[in-house]
């Protein structure tokens, strides 16, 4: 009787670190300092569930190991693994629960850690419950019909949260493809819960699947009772390439960064495109006239920046925050800038090569570094017949402030347009973007 309320203590944890998971990962409708407090209640569930399997990791290196157990060891050192990791690196940026753990991590390990780790922790975790199902339901007595509309039951929800899983870009936070989690804040909250559980029951139910698939293999009927096991997976995942299929299984969430084009006359060439690390603005003439009638002929579908003053950097209070980023005043004149990201194309068109991970035409041209994006701006000049703003030579790089060739945006000029008169963490207002 002991050990069955034991059982059952241990089993109420591991629920209630489900729901608590559900919550962390609801970020966008609980708010910063409930995520906060929340990871805080993660790591003391952690705690007391080490404490009550005290026992079992003291049995680690005992006994035989067969599939079931040695899945369900690996499962079990990699989640407690993965909270931990996260709730540091969270704490690490804490401003509300923890601040004086602030700064404990480099702030950009912690951003990028916890992140991933978080994802991780949420896939392991329906995972870990979904392996425990089996006996967590040996004391029910369900009929065939009951059982077989359980599955069936499940196998949908899983199916949508594995459309789910891939429609959102949660592989990309788990593999450190995406720095910050793109959240929709005008989802509804019930919406945004009712996902998050799907894509925990997903992989619940490849827990479940695997545990009894193990349980399978050690019977006479080894390939029955594997398809069996494996019924309800397939099934799901069937459900998730027919949504994929017919309803699009590309991220809504990444917001849009594209600005209306303004009309041109027929037959002007399209205009280059910019990203932020090869972002070019054609720069003022020597004479110092206005920018606005500068280089009009260009047509180049750059767009005029208003100068004026705003603080750079954050306050020494300010989550996240990087030693480097003292706040202060900035005013900057005028200046052009290209709203749209450099493609693929147009980076190969001039340089003749293609630096970028992600390959595609029409995708922006990524992973440049400093002096490919000058060499950039300085090929596109000479394809305008301008003069290029940046001499290269072995000792450095200079820049003429006369030239009338495309440059980078100074890191004043960049966080200005990024900002767009907001003074929060992030341009977008909101407070929670990387968990």
């Amino acid at each position: 009787m002991r050990g069955t309320k034991k059982r059952n203590l241990k089993w109420t944890v591991d629920l209630c670190m489900c729901l608590v998971l559900l919550c962390l990962m609801a970020c966008q409708v609980c708010g910063e300092v409930l995520h906060e407090w929340g990871g805080v209640l993660m790591t003391l569930l952690l705690i007391v569930h080490h404490v009550l399997n005290r026992k079992w990791y003291a049995a680690l290196f005992r006994g035989r190991y067969n599939a079931y157990r040695v899945i369900t060891v690996l499962v079990n050192t990699l989640l407690p693994g993965a909270i931990a990791l996260t709730a540091l690196c969270g704490m690490s940026m804490s401003a509300h629960a923890v601040p004086f753990l602030y700064g404990i991590l480099p702030i950009v390990f912690a951003r990028q850690y916890h992140l991933a780790m978080s994802y991780w922790s949420f896939v392991l975790m329906g995972f870990h419950l979904g392996l425990h199902v089996p006996a967590m339901t040996a004391g029910f007595q369900w009929n065939g019909k009951v059982k077989a509309g359980l599955s069936a039951l499940c196998a949908v929800a899983a199916g949508v949260g594995f459309w789910l899983f891939e429609k959102n870009g949660l592989p990309d936070y788990m593999f450190f493809r995406t720095p910050f989690a793109f959240l929709v804040y005008e989802k509804a909250a019930v919406l945004v819960f009712a996902e998050n559980l799907a894509m925990l029951i997903a992989f619940a139910l490849l827990g479940a699947c695997c545990a009894g698939l193990c349980k399978a293999l050690g019977k006479k009927r080894k390939p029955v009772g594997a398809l069996r096991a494996l019924l309800p997976a397939l099934l799901a995942i069937g459900i998730a390439a027919a949504l994929t299929l017919f309803a699009g299984g590309s991220a809504e969430t990444v917001p849009s960064w594209d600005v209306p084009r303004a009309a041109q006359p027929a037959g002007e060439r399209e205009p280059a495109r910019e990203s932020g690390s090869a972002a070019a603005a054609p720069t003022a003439d020597a004479s110092g006239k206005d920018l606005q009638t500068a280089a009009p002929e260009l047509q180049d579908g750059y767009v005029l920046l208003p100068g004026g003053s705003f603080r750079m950097g954050s306050p020494e209070t300010e989550n996240w925050r990087i030693a480097d980023e003292t706040l202060h005043e900035v005013t900057l004149s005028p200046f052009y800038m290209d709203p749209y990201e450099t493609t693929q194309a147009d980076y190969v068109r001039l340089m003749g090569s293609n630096p970028s991970a992600f390959s595609g035409d029409e995708l922006p041209v990524e992973s440049l570094s400093w002096p490919e994006a000058i060499a950039f701006a300085n090929a596109k000049s000479l394809d305008a017949d301008l003069r290029p703003a940046y001499t290269i030579t072995d000792s450095g790089v200079v820049w003429d402030r006369s030239a009338n060739g495309y440059r980078l945006p100074t890191e004043a000029e960049w966080e200005y347009a990024c900002r767009a008169g907001t003074e929060t963490l992030f341009n977008t207002e909101h407070r929670c973007e990387a968990l």
